[in-house]
């Protein structure tokens, strides 16, 4: 029986699986976006078992797991680790159709090399083998980062994080990897979240100095912007349940925010006017300093009060949200920035694919540009619940039908995981695939030279020339 992911696994035709080999496979990767632990890459950390490489933060499989009936015991509990392994094990062959399938098998034959199909019967074996493998030193964190040919690595990171695990990580004398800061002040923006409070405290402490009126919060942040510019960041990213507007008195301000310091809530209304001169100020300094700013929106958060408050946030209780109005918010903010000349390189994540063609169309609105950027405004990856073989294809298509692929910045990893890179393969196989049908198609032509400049341009020249970070 041949392994069941083989080299040619998901190319369909001739032309894919040239496109693939030829150009695909082997171009490096420009992970611009993940939720990987600086501390981990700083500290080279060696995992004990699969368990806490393959299960630890990773919602994807939580959720998974719990659909199956799996007791949270053995998803976030105090079960043994092998215990938990077996458990997802267990899971694994019920996941048939989902994208988890795939990257659980893929994962096994390029990390591992295991081309069994992980299930009850096998997982007692691959548990023994994969941790033998863990003890090896070229499974460490920075082996692992090396092996999956990365280039750059930007990680999430709080405004008030004083980035020393990535001092360190830029001061190693053997790992030719960037790994730099992304400025996340989600916090900072949420003013009728119990969050916001404390942030302003925390801030407070970094800034060494009362923060008691807007005037002094926002120029704490744009001194924090400042600091990340320092450090490497290039690079922002902005959290929004909703993309918020709202037109704003600059008198308002202060009073919106010595509601919200005090701790109170205060309106709709007043929370859009506050996000959105935040982000109008935010953005500014972005443009001034060169750096792409993200925008992820369209997902409702902790949704089951009962596990919130055992588990806290990012523990597998998000799902995409229905929100109401889009593109009027969206063309609004984004017109703010560009009347102020304040619209950087941006990238617009849309988690509920109802609204792919309204990004692909809204992007368009604001290409214009005089420093030449080739796909100024980007849509960006399918994200989430979208980097599925549907999720990807619905972005790339309806980015193809309203704008410019070719100009695609690409594929991210948005993982915890170490061993997560499998995604950008499993990105790469879905994208010359799908060229490939066009080719095969007749829909465009058979001309090397074209598709080799699309496939290795999305796959990372895109990225490389878009991001204003020097990489060798």
């Amino acid at each position: 029986m041949s392994s069941f992911i083989h080299e040619n696994f998901m190319l369909n035709s001739e032309t894919a699986v040239q496109l693939y080999h030829n150009y695909a496979k082997n171009m490096p990767i420009y992970d611009y976006h993940c939720h990987l632990s600086p501390k981990d890459i700083a500290e080279n950390r060696k995992f004990n078992n699969i368990t806490e490489l393959w299960l630890e933060g990773d919602h994807y499989k939580w959720r998974a797991m719990r659909a199956h009936g799996i007791a949270e015991k053995y998803i976030t509990g105090d079960a043994d680790p092998k215990e938990k392994f077996e458990a997802w094990a267990k899971t694994v062959p019920y996941t048939v159709g989902n994208a988890l399938y795939h990257w659980t098998h893929i994962e096994l034959k390029n990390y591992f090399g295991i081309e069994e199909l992980l299930n009850e019967n096998t997982w007692e074996s691959i548990w023994n083998r994969c941790n033998e493998l863990l003890q090896q030193d070229d499974y460490s964190v920075r082996e692992l980062i090396k092996r999956s040919n990365v280039k750059v690595i930007g990680t999430t990171d709080e405004p008030t994080d004083e980035l020393h695990y990535h001092a360190q990580i830029a001061e190693l004398p053997d790992f030719p990897v960037k790994v730099l800061p992304s400025f996340r002040p989600d916090k900072g923006l949420e003013i009728n979240k119990a969050t916001f409070v404390p942030f302003v405290e925390t801030l407070e402490k970094v800034a060494d100095q009362s923060l008691a009126t807007y005037a002094d919060y926002i120029a704490a942040l744009l001194d924090r912007v400042q600091y990340f510019h320092e450090k490497g960041c290039r690079i922002s990213d902005h959290g929004l349940s909703e993309v918020p507007f709202a037109e704003f008195d600059e008198n308002e301000l202060d009073g919106i925010y010595q509601a919200g310091r005090k701790g109170q809530a205060v309106s709709l209304e007043d929370e859009n006017k506050f996000k959105t001169a935040i982000l109008i100020a935010l953005a500014k300094a972005y443009t001034e300093l060169g750096w792409a700013m993200q925008i992820h929106f369209g997902a409702i958060r902790n949704n089951n009060t009962k596990m919130f408050k055992r588990l806290g946030p990012d523990a597998g209780f998000d799902s995409i949200s229905d929100q109401g109005e889009v593109a009027a918010p969206l063309n609004a903010l984004l017109d703010a920035l560009e009347i102020r000349d304040s619209l950087p390189r941006t990238i617009v994540y849309n988690l509920n694919p109802v609204f792919n063609e309204l990004i692909g169309t809204t992007i368009q609105n604001f290409q214009t540009n005089e420093a030449g950027i080739a796909g100024r405004i980007q849509f960006g990856s399918g994200w989430w619940f979208n980097d599925t073989k549907p999720g990807m294809i619905r972005q790339l298509t309806a980015l193809a039908d309203q704008g410019l692929l070719s100009h695609f910045v690409g594929m991210l990893t948005d993982s915890r995981s170490f061993i997560s890179y499998s995604r950008h393969e499993y990105f790469r196989r879905i994208l010359c695939n799908l060229i490939g049908t066009w080719v095969e198609d007749g829909e465009i032509p058979n001309d090397p030279a074209l598709l080799q400049n699309l496939v290795e341009n999305i796959c990372y020249n895109n990225a490389k020339n878009y991001f204003t970070i020097e990489v060798q």
